[in-house]
């Protein structure tokens, strides 16, 4: 029997989320674009995707309302995809997925380290502040390189990403 293309069938909402964001680079276009990073080009460079498929997995997610493009530049005009509100209340879900990749996969060191920007505490498992006792928005979020990143990236996007800096902020990198 041949894998159906929805979950038409489930009566169930993590089935209507997958629908949405279940495709394998769809959640990797979400986590850069918290990463900051915004351009078309950019996201092609840091992720390794085909060109078709990152095309397609824009419009998808402009679509379901979770990036918004927005032009930055008239000639030629180009554009850049922002989270939405509805895009940002992923953080959770990809805060807990990367968590359990560390825990449960062996082998896998922290790539990136989470902290509130406010005090410089890491966050806790839910995204929460231990030291503040206070749950910790993805704008109020600074990231760090962690043990498990690679220092000498080949591509300005993972050189940019180095850097500390605040989610949500876009990259700025090396290109000229």
């Amino acid at each position: 029997m041949a894998l159906g293309k929805d979950y038409s069938a489930q009566q169930c909402s993590i089935a209507r989320a997958l629908e949405v964001v279940g495709e394998r680079w769809t959640l990797l276009v979400v986590r850069d674009a918290f990463y900051g990073v915004r351009r078309y080009n950019d996201f092609l460079t840091h992720l390794g995707v085909p060109r078709a498929v990152l095309a397609t997995r824009l419009k998808r997610l402009e679509q379901a309302g979770i990036l918004e493009k927005r032009r930055y530049q008239e000639s030629p005009p180009r554009d850049e995809y922002v989270l939405t509100e509805r895009g940002i209340a992923l953080w959770p879900v990809l805060r807990s997925l990367g968590l359990w990749g560390r825990e449960h996969i062996e082998g896998v060191l922290p790539m990136r380290v989470f902290t509130h920007a406010t005090c410089g505490t890491e966050l806790g498992s839910y995204g929460e502040c231990p030291a503040c006792a206070t749950a910790v928005p993805p704008r109020d979020v600074r990231m760090l390189p962690g043990r498990g990143l690679d220092p000498e990236p080949d591509n300005p996007v993972s050189r940019a990403l180095l850097a500390p800096r605040r989610l949500l902020l876009p990259i700025e990198t090396d290109r000229v």
